[in-house]
């Protein structure tokens, strides 16, 4: 009887606790009961004003004008691609075949349209000055609407344009976590005070935008607490696994961390700014290159955007079984226009363009892709007793720079500090010591390729590299964890094994490495999502949850004593 009473207490305790999971093209909110969560596109049209600037973000990343160098970069990274996949074996021993793209482009320049009557598709009619979600996509371009995604690149989208200050995002994030939370979800917002809420944060994080967040949700949202929580360490509760190398590839941004009992280690992370929607791109320039018949195809275009990213669905894989050239057929839907089907062949552009991600040098379609790291905090004047503080006057700190021990062990070691009393002054009459250099240093850079990019298979072992002790780094090269929706294609968990393999140092190599591409038979786009319902409801996640009035009186002293990562 009582193990029933407490399964109805967490379950009636999972009803009010709202998952918040922001990705850079969609949001994933729900109840911590719910089976899925509400996935809708993450973006808000705004109506323009009489006279104002006109601002929308595109789909999918813009490309770039391509030079001549640009060009012949790209084709020679293709090629080096086009080279590796023929020298590969099908599963029956025999050497991979490939149909010459001067041979696909002829049969696709003799490919014309079959026209129907026009589709029954029609552009929404709207009085409403915001438009919020999936119905942005149905916006006549005409209309005078601005478009806004309030992420980019896994990061909040602030820009210098129009609707790009931080705190236009912050009133975009209302708008749309409102939206879902009356339409979608029925949530009366004056009920707010009664849930929770648990927002996904990026692993790499701006701290001066957590603090945003917090008080978004608090104070303006009106959520009765709230945690954050780091979407690598979500992915490893969602995939129930201890530890792992984390490899999320979301739709414009990459990023590996190695998590062990729900700690992301500081060091291990990096983020690079290319996903699924930078494959999107690079598939539409291998297309084009063999005739694309669909010739104005315009990427700009919100539904070719979502045509092209549906094709590279349809057609991308890395499946080395499949050679040659085959025959595809998509139908062009567009309000008011004749409907057009196309049948055209493709050969190997459908596996080099998910490919790119061990070949970064094609992104450069869509532009110049920096690869990020946790940078050191630099403190908060709100919290003047952080780790700098203790770093400086704790004899403990001191004895720990003498030492040069690991930063990490160094956090974990801090203590955390409630009032002056706590912290252990050295005496007056000590010499004091300077900071090492160590400390005064950013943490390691990733070692990236003379054009500045980094290869998801580079990334991975850089990662697991830097793990702190040996044991740690056996334990990560035998599990990878692959989450997102950015890399779902048939096939390429066995390229990323094979790559990984013959790269790993001998003394690492465990007896069997395990790439998971799909935790739990699921959607590995929800991962992230379901990991943090499952957290939020454990006994153990009790304590960190934050309420408005200590988030109004402490601030953001309560966030770094609190959060379940090193601030």
């Amino acid at each position: 009887m009582p193990v029933f009473q407490e399964s109805c207490a967490e379950q009636i305790q999972a009803q009010t606790i709202v998952i918040i999971h922001p990705g850079s093209m969609y949001l994933r909110m729900g109840r911590a009961s719910d089976l899925n969560p509400c996935t809708i596109l993450n973006a808000v049209a705004r109506r323009r004003l009489p006279g104002g600037l006109e601002y929308k973000d595109s789909l999918l990343p813009p490309a770039i004008p391509r030079t001549k160098e640009l060009t012949q970069a790209m084709e020679e990274s293709r090629l080096q691609v086009s080279h590796t996949l023929q020298s590969c074996l099908q599963s029956d021993g025999r050497r991979r075949y490939a149909t010459p793209p001067q041979q696909i482009a002829a049969f696709n320049r003799r490919s014309n349209a079959e026209i129907s009557s026009p589709c029954s598709v029609e552009w929404i009619k709207t009085d409403k000055d915001v438009v919020v979600g999936d119905d942005v996509l149905s916006l006549n371009p005409e209309d005078n609407f601005n478009v806004h995604f309030p992420y980019r690149r896994g990061e909040l989208n602030v820009h210098s344009g129009p609707g790009g200050s931080l705190r236009s995002v912050m009133a975009d994030l209302k708008t749309i976590w409102e939206y879902v939370l009356t339409e979608k979800m029925d949530i009366p917002l004056r009920d707010l005070k009664h849930y929770r809420a648990v927002l996904i944060i990026p692993d790499i994080y701006n701290r001066q935008y957590l603090k945003e967040l917090t008080t978004l949700m608090l104070c303006e949202v009106g959520f009765g607490a709230c945690f954050l929580l780091q979407d690598h360490v979500a992915a490893t509760f969602g995939a129930g696994l201890g530890f792992a190398c984390v490899v999320d590839v979301g739709d414009q941004k990459t990023s590996v961390s190695c998590v062990e009992d729900g700690i992301s280690h500081r060091n291990t992370r990096v983020r690079m700014d290319y996903g699924g929607g930078d494959i999107t791109q690079t598939f539409f320039w291998l297309l084009q290159k063999c005739a694309f018949p669909y010739k104005s195809c315009d990427p700009y275009n919100k539904l070719d955007a979502l045509l092209l990213n549906q094709l590279k669905k349809d057609f991308c894989h890395v499946d080395l079984n499949i050679c040659g050239s085959q025959e595809k057929t998509f139908v062009v839907r567009k309000p008011k226009q004749q409907t057009e089907k196309y049948t055209i062949q493709v050969g190997d552009e459908c596996l080099v363009a998910p490919l790119s991600l061990f070949q970064p040098e094609l992104f450069k379609v869509s532009g110049t892709h920096s690869v990020h790291i946790q940078k050191r905090s630099m403190g908060d004047p709100e919290d003047p007793h952080d780790e700098n503080y203790l770093r400086e006057t704790s004899r403990r700190g001191m004895k720990e720079n003498l030492e040069q021990t690991s930063e990490l062990q160094e956090e974990a070691s801090a203590p955390i500090v409630t009032g002056e009393e706590e912290v252990v002054v050295d005496a007056v009459d000590s010499a004091p010591i300077a900071l090492s250099n160590r400390d005064l240093d950013a943490p390691r850079d990733f070692v990236v390729g003379p054009q500045q990019l980094l290869g998801l298979d580079h990334a991975v072992l850089q990662s697991i590299d830097r793990c702190p002790t040996e044991d740690l780094k056996r334990k990560m090269y035998s599990c990878v964890l692959v989450v997102g929706s950015g890399m779902k294609f048939q096939g390429i968990g066995m390229w990323l094994h094979n790559r990984i393999s013959l790269q790993i140092p001998y003394m690492y190599r465990a007896e069997q490495l395990d790439i998971i591409t799909q935790p739990k038979e699921m959607d590995p786009g929800m991962t992230a999502w379901k990991g943090a319902a499952i957290l939020s409801c454990l006994e153990s996640a009790q304590e960190l949850w934050i309420g408005r009035q200590e988030w109004e009186r402490t601030g953001v002293r309560v966030l770094r004593e609190r959060a379940p990562f090193m601030w």
